[in-house]
């Protein structure tokens, strides 16, 4: 037999009898809510995956708000690291994080690192997969405010993760073209985002279950009224811009009381004690707790519109057909802004009480921002990664 043709009887021997190959472990490293809620499509969908080994580490960058969304999904950690400490900054975290995060990855020695966004603990994860020389992937890729400040340390975060990341996952075209305009053009993918993917699992769960269990724990609402979900936690809003938001939602409150608004509160002290200050004796304003996510699936479906700085819930809200007013002054979700599913009001008091008023008052303005293209794809992103990983790794 010529050496050419023994050469491929050997190969296909060995493709014949040789095992398919080890599982492909992939390390999802999560922080925070937001994270779990995009990760848990993906971690659930690879479960059922044959080539790949999904191990789970929670840093507990957040806790109590993590630890909730991963059992309502039915994910419990491989490793917990229990990071949180009061009043933490982003360098003591970033400091105990990279340590922890070194051993973990010595250990369970990854095929691939899956961060997601732009936490702490993203930065974090991907500088402990880099110094191991393990593959990145990075989940929501290319979000851009084009000003390192804001958000802080956000968009600085997500900047450095792209220059580690070998697999960048997209949501939107336009976050594709800002990876592409910083000269990353190699392995960057389009495939929505799984917030979606979320979002219609969780809203598959509530429409099979009674709802008293809602209706319950918000025992305190009038539900003969319009509801105004009202959401704040980002650090640019800390302080001043707080103070300005909450006196535009004490105005609007106090001129219209056949209206309901409902404040979950974020835990962190440099919010809720503002907003208990400034909005508790309002009698048709209910602030409740952080609420776990099917809850605050459940109450955003049921309001009127929704005026929040959340990242999430704008992208969410288009889907339920609920306007959005974002409290900031710059985002890197342009694409909502785009389709004209919100709009950016900021931080001043009168620009976000003039867009609340107008949005309660104006139903032609109000119907304008529903029925609209939906930017962040059609809830099979996960199903997407999957097929690519399938092909590259």
């Amino acid at each position: 037999m010529a050496l050419p043709a023994l050469k491929v009887a050997v190969r296909a021997y060995l493709a014949a009898t040789m095992p398919s190959g080890k599982l492909k472990r992939i390390l999802f490293i999560i922080g925070t809510r937001p994270e779990m809620i995009k990760f848990a499509p993906l971690i659930l969908k690879m479960r059922r995956e044959e080539n790949f080994e999904p191990v789970v580490c929670f840093t507990g960058q957040h806790k109590g708000l993590l630890d909730d969304t991963a059992a309502f999904f039915g994910i419990r950690p491989d490793h917990h690291l229990n990071l949180m400490r009061p009043d933490q900054t982003p360098v003591s975290f970033l400091s105990r994080s990279l340590k922890r995060l070194d051993k973990i990855i010595e250990k369970e020695n990854p095929d691939l690192v899956f961060v997601q966004g732009d936490t702490s603990t993203v930065l974090s994860g991907s500088l402990a997969a880099f110094y191991h020389k393990v593959r990145i992937a990075h989940l929501e890729a290319g979000l851009r405010s084009h000003d390192k400040f804001n958000p802080y340390p956000e968009e600085m975060n997500r900047l450095l993760c792209s220059r580690l990341a070998d697999f960048h996952f997209a949501p939107t075209r336009t976050a594709a073209e800002n990876l592409v305009a910083e000269g990353l053009t190699r392995d960057v993918f389009v495939t929505g985002n799984t917030v979606i993917d979320s979002l219609f699992l969780c809203l598959e769960i509530l429409d099979s279950q009674d709802e008293t269990e809602y209706v319950d724990y918000f025992n305190q609402i009038d539900w003969s009224k319009k509801i105004i979900l009202v959401t704040c936690h980002r650090r640019e809003n800390f302080g001043e811009p707080l103070d300005r938001i909450l006196a535009a939602i004490e105005k609007f409150a106090n001129r219209f009381p056949e209206v309901q608004i409902v404040f979950p509160v974020h835990p962190n002290p440099n919010i809720r004690q503002m907003v208990y200050d400034r909005l508790e004796p309002i009698p048709n304003i209910l602030l409740t707790a952080s609420l776990p996510y099917p809850y605050l699936v459940w109450i955003l479906n049921k309001s009127y519109f929704v005026v929040t700085d959340s990242g999430g819930i704008q992208e969410e809200a288009p889907y339920l057909d609920k306007p959005v007013l974002v409290l900031r002054t710059l985002t890197e979700r342009v694409e909502s802004i785009q389709a004209g599913t919100a709009v950016l009001v900021g931080n001043q008091q009168n620009t976000i009480l003039e867009n609340m008023v107008r949005m309660y008052e104006d139903e032609t303005f109000y119907r304008s921002f529903q029925q609209k293209a939906h930017p962040y794809g059609t809830g099979d992103s996960a199903d997407q990664i999957l097929r690519i990983l399938k092909e590259r790794l």
